[in-house]
């Protein structure tokens, strides 16, 4: 595929992904959650230039930071979302505005990677971009699979980061 292919299916799956994550979504976890991120990395992994032959150490050490800001934005991600069980048994998912804010945070770090490359003059491909989204979405579809399968996360309706957590608690101690 083209530069250009890869980066509008890029697109594609990041507006359907922030379209979709802050509406309820029920999770179910006999489907196979995995199975986007693994074909969004076979098809970034097929892609010849991933790494540069030129500058291969930078190349690796930027496709590592992509790698892992991928990871890290995938679990903060799925951590800041609400999980909570219907009294049917159904579990459902929604991201909170935290979720939001995680996703600038990450297009933002993202954004500086590409600047840093194209100031060292590291020829990237979007394959290693789309390899990251595969990272996120994966991480994240496994620890919201894990959070629904947990009976304590998943019996506090609404759980997200720290809303288990008594108000009273919040205060600082002098």
């Amino acid at each position: 595929m083209s530069g250009l292919v890869d980066g509008f299916m890029i697109a594609a799956v990041v507006v359907v992904v922030i379209a979709r994550q802050f509406r309820a979504q029920r999770i179910d976890t006999e489907r196979r959650w995995w199975l986007l991120p693994v074909v969004l990395a076979v098809v970034a992994l097929r892609e010849p230039g991933l790494i540069d032959a030129h500058h291969h150490t930078a190349s690796v050490a930027l496709l590592t930071a992509e790698l892992l800001i991928g990871l890290a934005t995938g679990a903060a991600w799925a951590w800041t979302s609400r999980v909570w069980t219907e009294p049917d048994g159904a579990v459902w998912s929604k991201s909170t505005k935290a979720s939001g804010l995680v996703w600038l945070v990450g297009i933002a770090l993202r954004v500086g990677l590409y600047a840093l490359g194209a100031a060292l003059g590291i020829h990237q491909e979007s394959s290693a971009l789309l390899l990251a989204l595969a990272a996120t979405l994966l991480v994240r579809a496994g620890v919201l699979a894990w959070r629904a399968q947990s009976p304590h996360q998943a019996s506090v309706r609404g759980s997200a980061y720290g809303d288990a957590v008594p108000r009273s608690a919040w205060k600082e101690r002098v």
